[in-house]
Formats: C-alpha cells, structure tokens, sequence
C-alpha cells in the first residue's frame, strides 16, 4: 500500500531498487508533515524554539571502517584501493536482497532531491528511509526540486538508509553489523546499522567524488562565497581549521560551506542545506548558524536539550560532535542559485599546531598541487589521551575519507584548472604562532581576517614578498594593517634554534606523507615539496 503525496509516479516508485513493503510509503512528504511525524513516532523531540532534536545512539559520527565499495571490472581499475575497502558484488547482492526482506512490512519515506546546482551536472538521487527525521535531515540537505520537476523523476543514486537492519559479516562481506556498501556502477548505496544521518549526505558526495572528474568537474571538499564584483573564493580546509568561520562573511555571499564542483561553468554547490558543528556555538561568536538552530525545520543532532528544551550547545556529554541541518536559505546573504563564476582565489587551510608555518603564503600551482594533496593541518596536545604534544594529520585533497579515485587524479584536474583560469593559490595557517601550543598563542583571528581580505581584494598583489626557508612558498613582507612580525614566524620564537628543530621535524613528516604519491606527480610537483633548509642557517 502506498500513499502519494500530492506526486503522481508510479513509474518511478521504490519498485526500481527492489523494494516492496506492505507498509505505507510516503513520496517526498514536506517539512511541516515530516516534523508532525517524527515526533508522533517517537523519533525525535520538539525543541523550545520549534526544532527538531533527534538522537542517534551508538553512532554519534561517521562509520568509516563499516563503508565498502563493490569492486567489478568497472570500478577495478578507477578507484583507489588504499583508500576504500573493497566488497564483492556478490556479497552486495545478497546484502541488498536481505534489505529488501527487512524492509517488507514497513512504513518508508523516500525523498527525491538533486545532488548539484548547475543543472549540467545535477546527480538525481532518490532516498528511502525509515525514520521520518532522516526524511527531513536530507531534504535540508540536498537540493528540493520544484514540486513540478518531480513527475516523472528518475533517479540516478538511489540511497537505502535502514537503522535497524543489522549486517551479518559473514553473509555480507563487511567488517560489524553496521554497512554503508556502495555501487557506483548501479548507483545504488545500502545504509544500515547506523542512525547517524551524515552517512546519506557524504554517500552523494562519495557518489559525485566518482562520477564527476570523468567529465572533468572537479568536486571539491570547501566552502565558497562571491564577492560583490563576482569574485568567486574557494576555502579548502579539515575540521577545525576555520572553513565554515573564514567563508561566512557578511560582504560576501554564501555560496555553500562543504561540498561543491568546478567545471566548465564556474563553481557550484553540491547540497541545498549545511550541517553545521554546533559544540560550544554561540550567538555572539556565530549569530548566523545559531539564529538556524531556533528555526522550525532545522534538525539537532545529539544536541543536549535542559528541562525547559533549550539546548545546551556547552554539552558534549553525548559526543563533541553535535550538529544542526538546516536549509541554505536560513542563512543570510546566502545564494540563491548556489552557483558562482570561476575562482579568483583558493584558500587552502591549516592549523599548525607546530608553529612553523606562516599566516599566510602564495603558492605557484605546482605548490597548490603539493598542499591540496598533503592535506595537512594538526591535532593539538590533549585532544586524545597520551598526546602531549602537537600531531601531524594529513587529509589528502582536505577530505580522504570521501575519495573514490586516486587523489593525483583530482590533483591534476585541480593544477589545470588553476592554470586555464589563472587563479590566486594561499595557504592560510589559522593555527600557531610565537611557538607550538603550549608555548605560543591561536594566530589572532583579526589578522587572519585582514590577510584574507587583503588576499580577496588584491591588495597583496603589489607587495613586497620572500621565500619561505622551509617551504619555498611566498611571504609577504609586510601588510598594512597586520603586525609584520607574525609574518615570519621565525621572528616570533624566542628560542629560534628551537623553530629550526620544529620546522625540520614538521618537513620531515610532510616529505615521508608525500612519499606515497611521488609516482604519481611530475617533477614540478617534487619540486614544489619542502626542504631541510633551516638548519643551514
């Protein structure tokens, strides 16, 4: 029995995957509905400004050691096997088949949403879930076509997301009772065991990290904005490093703050939603993103509510990683095409825990190419137990985890759009500097703030700038209205024998995490590595 809402689409049901439940099925049922019924099923709590707060369980994050890719004659030579765990497609067949009996007798939701703004490029993907929260969560998310683009919808990603089906490794190929299996051949992604909703947003994103370079479309793990002259930026950067902070910009317009493509058009916004960290958020240092969590339709995850439900942003009792999905179009200043011209600048991000690396440095595209694949920014002592000092992490293309293909893929489709565009490459350290932490202090946002407008607006293209001793990249000298002695990082420490020791030892890890991509880029790009200069001082 099924019941449509409003969408005439036979043709087009849950049917095509496989799936056929005696239990009602609604079809791209509307926020309003979507919110009355995850609370009258006792999915989720209303919170005391109109959210909705749900609660994930044992999953408070992404399984990343439970996500496989079916492995056939396709895929066998196009994705980057050191990186994802391989599954048979028989065993992918029977997990499918089991799925489809799991869900035979129950109530369903399936979404019907784009993944893609240029309409070149858009990746129609249908999702089908259990939980009307999870129904919600990623019609925030992507992107809603307009109610009469739905007759007829045929999907190209189909997303399964069954929470309670359990995985049996033996029968299934994979690692616990918690799958996320991937087909990129037949479009199809299998979700279960895990109510954590991030696995349906980065399965679009896995999907568009495979199909995209083929059509040279570089998908991208970033923020972007646009200025007022149509001066597109892009921020690359992993968690904690300023990528959602730096891009919200109140003179700039939104253009998305996770995932987009570049291709032949411009740059383009893959989602039509955020999903925002809300640990310690406040509405003085971030009043947008906070103003989306006391709107009706913004879905709380594992967001700690008190006795009167006002969350409790303070509280990672449950995990540190809570979050709020929202709509793009909660957020002020946000595009409303979510589509931009080409790039004048990337910004790629890093927080060197180490204090060695400058606030800001210009790289030559070889340099971008080197950076993009090292992915590099720092853990800080006391984040986990037993660290007691600064560790490297090293991300490749700022986003590992969601790479399909081998990174020097992405990596060349990156250089040579740089080149045919002719864009401005920085790499910003919004980490540490007078010493590693401990010692020194956070790079002052101000300074940050005003490097990157000097950098948007083109006001250090007429500087004075040096060679970096350690990376070879360029400093600038001096910037107006930024203390000239944060620009050399050396000049900060007071024992400078020391910096050397830390620059030495941070190259030294650059140099061994590069190793592994050394046959795969050209002599330009090694050239473009660091070096043991400082010692030579």
């Amino acid at each position: 029995m099924s019941k449509d809402l409003g969408v005439r689409n036979p043709s087009a049901g849950i049917d095509l995957c496989g799936l056929n439940t005696t239990g009602l099925v609604r079809y791209n049922t509307k926020e309003a509905e979507l919110v009355e019924l995850a609370v009258a099923r006792g999915e989720a709590t209303l919170t005391a400004h109109g959210a909705l707060r749900a609660l994930t369980g044992q999953h408070t994050g992404r399984s990343a050691k439970d996500k496989f890719v079916v492995r056939d004659a396709t895929t066998d030579s196009q994705i980057w096997w050191d990186n994802n765990k391989p599954m048979t497609p028989e065993a992918f067949d029977t997990l499918h088949a089991d799925m489809v009996a799991h869900a035979k007798d129950k109530d369903l939701f399936v979404q019907d949403l784009v993944g893609g703004a240029d309409a070149d490029y858009a990746l129609k993907s249908r999702v089908i879930t259990e939980y009307a929260w999870h129904a919600l969560f990623i019609r925030n998310l992507l992107i809603r076509p307009d109610r009469a683009d739905l007759a007829g919808f045929m999907p190209e990603l189909t997303i399964i997301n069954l929470p309670s089906f359990r995985a049996d490794p033996a029968r299934h190929g994979c690692r616990s009772e918690t799958v996320i299996a991937v087909d990129l051949v037949r479009g199809l992604v299998l979700i279960g065991g895990t109510s954590y909703a991030g696995e349906m947003k980065k399965s679009v994103f896995t999907a568009l990290n495979y199909l995209l370079p083929a059509r040279d479309v570089m998908p991208m793990h970033c923020s972007a904005n646009v200025g007022p002259d149509g001066d597109t930026a892009v921020f690359f950067g992993l968690s904690g490093t300023g990528k959602t902070t730096l891009s919200a910009d109140p003179k700039r317009t939104l253009i998305g703050d996770d995932e987009h493509g570049w291709g032949e058009h411009g740059v383009f916004n893959f989602e039509g939603g955020c999903y925002a960290k809300t640990i310690r958020l406040s509405r003085e240092a971030e009043p947008e993103i906070f103003g989306t969590t006391e709107r009706f339709g913004t879905v709380l995850e594992n967001v700690v509510l008190d006795e009167h439900r006002v969350p409790d942003f303070h509280d990672g009792s449950l995990t540190e990683n809570t979050r709020c999905a929202y709509p793009l179009h909660y957020i002020p200043n946000a595009s409303d095409t979510g589509i931009s011209e080409h790039p004048h600048n990337i910004i790629m991000l890093t927080a060197d825990a180490f204090g060695v690396m400058p606030p800001i440095a210009k790289l030559t595209p070889e340099q971008a190419m080197y950076h993009f694949l090292s992915g590099y920014t720092a853990k800080v002592a006391g984040t986990e137990k037993g660290v007691t000092e600064p560790e490297a992490t090293f991300s490749t293309c700022f986003g590992a985890p969601f790479m399909p293909r081998h990174p020097s893929e992405y990596g060349d489709l990156l250089r040579r759009l740089i080149n045919d565009h002719k864009v401005n490459c920085w790499l910003v350290n919004t980490g540490w500097t007078g010493g590693a932490y401990g010692e020194g202090q956070r790079m002052p946002i101000k300074a940050t703030r005003a490097l990157l407008t000097a950098a948007l607006d083109g006001s250090l293209d007429s500087v004075e700038y040096r060679t970096d001793a350690n990376f070879g990249f360029a400093v600038p000298v001096a910037v107006e209205g930024v203390d000239s002695a944060i620009l050399d990082p050396r000049s900060t420490w007071t024992d400078k024998a020391a910096y050397d020791a830390s620059a030495n030892r941070l190259v030294g890890m650059f140099i061994e995490n590069f190793a592994k991509f050394e046959a795969h880029v050209d002599g330009s790009v090694l050239d473009a590595a660091p070096g043991f200069k400082a010692a030579a001082e």
